[in-house]
C-alpha cells in the first residue's frame, strides 16, 4: 500500500535557494516539490523544512556511556539516550565515534569499543534508534595497540570512516607546549615531574608507532574502500602524506595552510561546529569562521555538542558575507553525506531519502519541531 504525506506552507531549503512550497513524500523517499501550497497535508506555517543533517564526527557517545571517570553504563540505556539527543538535534544519520588505542592514560580496554559497537548494531536491528547509526573508528596511530584493536573490527559493514589521529606533543593539534601545557598539565593538575614524563611516554610513542601505523591502517581502509580522515594537520608536508594516503576528509586542520592545501587537493575540510558558535578553538587553533570566510570549510561536525550542528550555519548565514542559508546548511548534509559515499540523502530533491527537519527561527537560536527518517515521524 502506498503511503504518501504532503508537507505544505513551508519554507524548503535546497541546495542552492529557498523556495517557499509544498513537498511530497511517498513511500519513505521524496516524490516531489511544488513552489505551490497545497490545500492538504501538514501546514509548517513558514517555517523551514530542511534535509536531516548528517554527522560525521562525534564523540558525545563517550558521555552517555562513561559519565564520571571509571563509571560505564549500561551499553543499550547509553545509546538510547545519546540517540535520542541526536535526533532531537536534527541530525537523522550518525557516525558514531568509537576510540581505539591504548595510552598511559587509561581510557577504554581493548573490546569495549567492539561490545558498544555491537551494542549499537543491535539496537538498530532492534528498531530501538531513531538515527540510521554507522561507526567512525578514532585510531590513535601513536599507540602499541591500535593496529591490533582495529582488527576487531575486520569485515563489519557498519565502519564507514577511520580518522587517523597523534595527539603527541609538538604534532598537530598541539604544535606548542603552551597548548599542550594547558590540556595535560594545568586542566590535569600534574606535578612537573608527573607531566615531563607524560610527554617524554608520548614522544617516545610517536616516534616509534605512529607512520608505520598510519600507514598500516590507511591500507587496510584501502582494500575495504573505507573513507580515511586525517585529523589535526598543520603542515603541507602532513597534507602530502594524506594525499599519498588516499584521505577523502581533512578533520580539524590547525592552520590556514594545511586547510588550503586539502581544499586544493580535493579532500573536504571539516570543522567543529562549536567552535563556529563559540568564536574561536578551544585549542587555540585557526577558527571555522575564518576558513569559512576564506571558501575552505566544506562540512561541519557537532564534535562534543550534537545541538551545534544545527546553531552554527544559521550563524554562518547570518555573520559572513557571501554565506547564504542554503550553502551553511550543506556543510551539514549534502557536503557530509557525499564525503563519505552516501549519494541517497542529504538533499530535498526527488528520489532521494525523506530524512527531513522542521525548524522554526525567527532569529537567535533555531528550535526544532520535527524530524522524520525514511518518512517516518522519530521526534
Amino acid at each position: 500500500m502506498t503511503a504518501e504525506q504532503v508537507f505544505t506552507n513551508a519554507r524548503l531549503v535546497l541546495e542552492d535557494e529557498i523556495v517557499s512550497g509544498s513537498l511530497l513524500v511517498r513511500d519513505g523517499q521524496i516524490a516531489d516539490i511544488d513552489s505551490g501550497n497545497s490545500r492538504l497535508g501538514e501546514d509548517l506555517n513558514g517555517d523551514y523544512l530542511i534535509p536531516g543533517l548528517v554527522e560525521l564526527h562525534t564523540d558525545h557517545l563517550e558521555a552517555h556511556y562513561s559519565p564520571r571517570p571509571g563509571v560505564r553504563w549500561n551499553l543499550t540505556a547509553a545509546i538510547q539516550s545519546y540517540d535520542a539527543q541526536i535526533v532531537t538535534s536534527g541530525i537523522t544519520t550518525v557516525f558514531d565515534c568509537l576510540r581505539l588505542g591504548s595510552s598511559e592514560e587509561g581510557g577504554f580496554a581493548r573490546g569495549e569499543m567492539r561490545d558498544m559497537a555491537d551494542a549499537i548494531e543491535k539496537a538498530g536491528a532492534e528498531r530501538r534508534l531513531r538515527a540510521e547509526h554507522f561507526i567512525h573508528l578514532r585510531c590513535e596511530v601513536p599507540t602499541a595497540d591500535v593496529v591490533e584493536q582495529f582488527e576487531d573490527f575486520t569485515d563489519d559493514p557498519q565502519v564507514r570512516l577511520v580518522s587517523l589521529m597523534d595527539h603527541s606533543p609538538g604534532q598537530r593539534q598541539f604544535q606548542t607546549m603552551e597548548q599542550y601545557i594547558f590540556y595535560y598539565k594545568i586542566k590535569r593538575g600534574l606535578t612537573d615531574e608527573a607531566f615531563d614524563a607524560f610527554v617524554a611516554a608520548r614522544k617516545q610513542a610517536s616516534d616509534l608507532y605512529s607512520a608505520k601505523h598510519r600507514k598500516a591502517i590507511a591500507d587496510l581502509c584501502a582494500e575495504r574502500n573505507i573513507a580515511v580522515a586525517s585529523h589535526d594537520d598543520a603542515t603541507e608536508a602532513h597534507v602530502e602524506e594524506a594525499i599519498a594516503q588516499k584521505v577523502r576528509l581533512a578533520e580539524f586542520p590547525t592552520s590556514v595552510e594545511a586547510a588550503r592545501a586539502s581544499h586544493e587537493a580535493g579532500m573536504s575540510v571539516l570543522m567543529g561546529a562549536p567552535n563556529v558558535v563559540r568564536g574561536k578553538s578551544h585549542s587555540g587553533n585557526i577558527a571555522a569562521r575564518d576558513l569559512a570566510a576564506l571558501g575552505l570549510l566544506d562540512v561541519l561536525s557537532s564534535d562534543y555538542i550534537p545541538f551545534s550542528l544545527l546553531v552554527a550555519p544559521f550563524i554562518l548565514a547570518d555573520e559572513l558575507e557571501g554565506i547564504a542559508l542554503p550553502e551553511a546548511l550543506r556543510m551539514v548534509t549534502a557536503n557530509p553525506a557525499r564525503a563519505v559515499g552516501l549519494t541517497d540523502r542529504g538533499r530535498l530533491a526527488p528520489g532521494l531519502r525523506a530524512d527531513l527537519v522542521r525548524v522554526k527561527r525567527e532569529d537567535g537560536v533555531p528550535v526544532v519541531r520535527g524530524v522524520w527518517r525514511e518518512g517516518q515521524r522519530v521526534a
